[in-house]
């Protein structure tokens, strides 16, 4: 069961670098814009993220596509999206792979 537990978290990270602001060419996981993950005994998912600003003009896509593509996922029985911005989203929240796309490093 653990092991089942452990697949689809990982299976909801893989979806989760699918999904990209139309204005960065890196997806929102590697950009640090997702602040947790959270798989219930039920297998709802809650995902609290954030935005690059608070005003992103793609959000509602975005937010649509998170949520359409991780209950796409076998096994999710429902997704939760909460969005935050506590605490405000830097470029130090980024991986290397990020920051090394956009030429931060």
């Amino acid at each position: 069961m653990e092991n089942e537990f452990m697949q689809l978290e990982e299976n909801i990270v893989m979806m989760l670098k699918t999904v990209y602001d139309p204005e960065i060419p890196v997806n929102i996981y590697d950009l640090g814009l997702i602040y947790n993950v959270d798989v219930d005994d039920q297998n709802f998912v809650t995902i609290t993220m954030t935005l690059t600003a608070p005003n992103c003009p793609a959000a509602d896509f975005i937010i649509e596509d998170v949520k359409m593509k991780v209950e796409s996922i076998k096994g999710v029985k429902g997704v939760m999206i909460n969005l935050t911005f506590e605490p405000e989203w830097n470029k130090d929240m980024m991986s290397e792979e990020a920051l090394l796309e956009l030429g931060f490093m």
